[in-house]
């Protein structure tokens, strides 16, 4: 049985344990896919309860990836938790190592994209807190780790999503492309009977915006990752989530570089 809650990592010195994590989440994955082979893909019905069914579930229904805790002396895996998602969060770096996130269609509705970038003023006292004009003029964009278009049921949902805590510098083409059209695929999953487990993540250090290569932004504060993945978990909208993943549950995995000049098909 894949079970994601088994799945946990230690950390590295450099990288704060995501890419030993994903190294580690993609040997037991039941397949890998290429974001290319997900976007040709025809969409399987759901076998499960009619979408009418869907529930708002715990977002770390199947488990808390790094054993993050809501501890300000664990800076580097402080958990985060908002109704709409939750995440681990890296002081020293200043984006999230992971966010997790349930979706059905008891998640979406008619609300409107909000746009309201902001800090997080719940991190602990004294911790940085990055703002909406940290990325500007960087050639990269405040890019959404679970998305807005997830968080459409009302506009405090939606409104959420543009936390910065939320964010990642992420190259453009690699966020209103490649990812996005990842993204509109899973409601297409949602839309035709299941419910999915999303974790989205960074790690590395170095990307290539639309002004070329850095590092870091807002002073050295914010680290560019080099790499962004995400794990998705596909069931049947139905109950007892945990006890319905099996070696044949469909799971989803991408890993792509931060590089603008990444396409997708």
């Amino acid at each position: 049985m894949l079970t994601v809650s088994k799945v946990y990592f230690k950390e590295m010195k450099r990288y704060a344990a995501i890419l030993d994590f994903i190294s580690r989440l993609l040997t037991g994955l039941a397949c890998w896919l290429s974001l290319s082979a997900c976007a040709r893909e025809a969409v399987s019905p759901g076998t499960g309860p009619s979408n009418s069914l869907a529930t708002r579930n715990d977002n770390l229904t199947l488990g808390n990836p790094s054993g993050a805790v809501a501890d300000a002396s664990q800076p580097t895996n402080y958990l985060l938790v908002e109704p709409q998602y939750t995440l681990s969060y890296h002081r020293d770096r200043d984006i999230p190592n992971w966010v997790a996130w349930h979706l059905s269609s008891a998640w979406l509705g008619t609300a409107s994209r909000q746009d309201d970038f902001r800090a997080d003023n719940t991190l602990p006292t004294g911790w940085y807190r990055v703002t909406a004009s940290s990325y500007s003029g960087s050639g990269f964009d405040r890019g959404h780790n679970c998305p807005s278009g997830d968080r459409t049921s009302t506009v405090a949902d939606n409104s959420a999503t543009f936390l910065m805590t939320n964010m990642v510098p992420q190259a453009p083409q690699n966020n209103q492309q490649t990812w996005a059209k990842l993204e509109d695929y899973c409601r297409t999953l949602v839309a035709a009977g299941n419910e999915l487990y999303v974790v989205c993540g960074s790690y590395g250090k170095g990307g290539t915006g639309a002004n070329g290569y850095q590092t870091t932004l807002d002073n050295g504060r914010v680290t560019v990752p080099n790499r962004l993945w995400k794990v998705i978990v596909v069931l049947p909208v139905g109950s007892n989530d945990v006890s319905r993943v099996t070696s044949s549950t469909r799971v989803i995995t991408i890993n792509t570089p931060n590089d603008n000049a990444l396409s997708s098909v």
